[in-house]
């Protein structure tokens, strides 16, 4: 049992690796095989020959293709992390998506876990009390939130809450840049963007509790403890939830990293100044580099996230290995 576990939890982590030595190289050629010069493009129109010449030094641009992958790309990335300079202001490619992934991520984690939690206590009930009202109209609440598109629906909450609640950017330039004013800034300025991620995907985080806890209290064991007389709760949250867990595992898990690349769309709204904007501005001043470097962090989020899903089922249920 142990040696085919490890078999399997190897495999997967060399398959994660793998897809993302693939993915990167992929990026690589796939930046360099858009029409035009690359020059040309870094550079921008009022670049003068000399500007030109130095970005084609700089980014190895006068060597051949693949010399320009081993040594400028691959090479430096694996040995140094380095993912080039931005186009827009010369700034390491790296720092700069570092310094957007802590403005982001404790948006991405607010309405993440807003999600987990309204999704687990809304499935397990709407389970508990099927063919309820209660029931009914949580299940039909969660499909039409799981069917908004999260763009649009951002759109629709800047316009039920404007004047009412910040609608732009992370903080306020005129408000106080330290202590508790500033967090309780924060905070306001990160309520719609957070509510938008996060009722977006509570939908699908009820569907997929409700039909796994609806499975579990079919069971045998189920029934067999009632006729203990175990009580209610103990039964719901101690034997059925616990062994319902498997799905949420995995959605909560893989979902994560997809919630992250969604993060573009609701940053974009909400000019929120993470890696999402960051991203949009670079793909607005055709900046390459940094246009490249977010891909590849947003593609090793998702492949990573597929790997911690796998990892966690195997330890969660060792029959999977079977």
């Amino acid at each position: 049992m142990r040696r085919g576990r490890a078999e399997y939890v190897v495999k997967r982590v060399a398959f994660a690796v793998v897809t993302i030595f693939v993915i990167t190289s992929a990026l690589f050629f796939l930046f360099r095989l858009v029409p035009g010069d690359p020059a040309d493009r870094l550079a921008g129109p009022r670049a003068t020959v000399a500007d030109r010449e130095e970005i084609r030094e700089e980014f190895c641009l006068n060597d051949s293709l693949f010399e320009q992958y081993g040594r400028c790309y691959l090479g430096q990335l694996l040995l140094h992390g380095n993912l080039g300079l931005s186009s827009r202001n010369h700034r390491p490619v790296s720092e700069v998506i570092l310094q957007k992934l802590k403005i982001s991520v404790p948006l991405v984690l607010t309405g993440y876990l807003f999600a987990i939690i309204l999704g687990i206590i809304t499935g397990v009930l709407a389970a508990v009390r099927r063919r309820t009202w209660f029931d009914r109209s949580s299940t039909m609440t969660a499909l039409v939130f799981y069917s908004f598109p999260t763009q649009w629906f951002g759109l629709m909450l800047l316009l039920l809450f404007a004047g009412i609640l910040p609608s732009g950017g992370r903080v306020n330039i005129f408000a106080a840049s330290e202590g508790w004013a500033y967090v309780l800034d924060v905070a306001k300025h990160m309520l719609l963007p957070a509510l938008t991620l996060g009722l977006v995907l509570y939908g699908e985080f009820t569907l997929i509790v409700r039909s796994s806890m609806l499975e579990t209290l079919g069971e045998d064991y189920v029934l067999t403890a009632r006729a203990k007389g175990i009580s209610r709760r103990r039964i719901i949250w101690r034997h059925a939830f616990r062994n319902a867990m498997l799905p949420i595992v995995a959605l909560t898990a893989l979902t994560l990293a997809y919630v992250v690349a969604g993060s573009v769309l609701v940053e974009t709204v909400f000019s929120w100044p993470g890696i999402g904007l960051e991203f949009y501005d670079a793909l607005r001043a055709n900046d390459w580099p940094m246009l490249n470097g977010i891909t590849l962090v947003l593609v090793v989020a998702v492949v990573l996230g597929n790997l911690t899903a796998d990892l966690l089922l195997v330890k969660l249920d060792p029959r999977i290995t079977q």
